[in-house]
């Protein structure tokens, strides 16, 4: 028998729009993103790939897991969030002095000021990166 756990996942609020926007074409599945053969099963990895691929990226410069690295890596570097929330957002065991069997923390209200500070990174980001090509094609 399996165990299962569940994940608590805090969210930005360019996040629950983006969920809120979707949901005309998923609210007949129990997944956010469903498989388009089977709203039963959800998409697959290889999906992603496919989707990444048609943008015009290879396997060689990003894959759908790379997203996690990305975050991982500049949550702690860039914005400099605490390594135990950023793990415990990306679903890992988060190790500790009391061993995992004690540690029933969840840190909510800051992974999700982590997050909401992680979405108006990647906002400022893209606006950047707009305001330099407009510069560019002028």
């Amino acid at each position: 028998m399996a165990l299962i756990v569940a994940l608590i996942v805090a969210l930005s609020r360019q996040s629950l729009k983006i969920l809120h926007d979707i949901h005309p074409f998923t609210r007949d599945s129990s997944y956010v993103f469903p498989n388009p053969r089977s709203s039963d099963r959800p998409m697959s990895e290889n999906a992603m790939l496919v989707a990444l691929q048609t943008m015009g990226y290879t396997k060689e410069q990003i894959v759908p897991h790379g997203f996690r690295a990305t975050a991982r890596t500049l949550l702690d570097e860039e914005l400099e969030y605490r390594i135990d929330w950023i793990e415990q957002q990306l679903g890992h065991v988060v190790r500790d002095t009391n061993g995992v069997a004690y540690n029933r923390t969840k840190h909510l209200k800051r992974r999700r000021e982590m997050m909401q500070a992680w979405a108006d990174y990647l906002d400022n980001l893209k606006a950047k990166a707009g305001s330099t090509r407009s510069r560019r094609s002028r």
